[in-house]
Formats: C-alpha cells, structure tokens, sequence
C-alpha cells in the first residue's frame, strides 16, 4: 500500500546511496530544495513526470518507489531483463 512515508525513505536511500545533494536532486528535477525535503519527510508528493524521471534517475521500478513492491527492479541494463527499447531486429 502506498504512504508519502515510505515514499520519502525510500527516495532518500537512493538519492544517498547515489552520493548526491537535495540541492542536486531539485536541479535534476527543475524543483526547489525545500520540495525534495518535503518529498523525503512524506508531506509532499511527486507528480508522474516527477515519479518517472525519478525511475530513471535511480534505475529503480516506479512498484520500489511507490512501495507496491519491496524489490527495486532495475529498469535498465544486463540485471533488469526488460525492454530496453527499440533496435533494427525490432523496428
């Protein structure tokens, strides 16, 4: 079941375990630091362009962030086993 709660402890794992500022984050996103705060102490919620960056940003399922799913589920590369997109063999 989703909780701004476990949205937020989960954002801020990942944007921890990725080394980078709220500063550096709110850049990415093209929103003030306050807001990344807000975000990560559960008083404020991301929008879905907001949520899909983020997926992209970590490489992380938008199931993990939302907390639909405690496995993080790479989006990309040799571990996640999904569609990685478009290439001559299938366009």
């Amino acid at each position: 079941m989703y909780s701004h709660e476990l949205f937020g402890a989960r954002l801020r794992a990942l944007r921890n375990q990725a080394g980078e500022t709220q500063k550096a984050l709110a850049d990415f996103l093209g929103v003030k630091q306050n807001q990344i705060g807000e975000m990560e102490n559960g008083r404020k919620a991301s929008t879905f362009a907001k949520l899909a960056l983020l997926c992209e940003h970590y490489n992380v399922s938008a199931d993990y962030l939302l907390g639909l799913t405690d496995e993080p589920r790479p989006l990309r590369g040799e571990a996640a086993g999904m569609y990685a997109g478009p290439t001559d063999d299938n366009m």
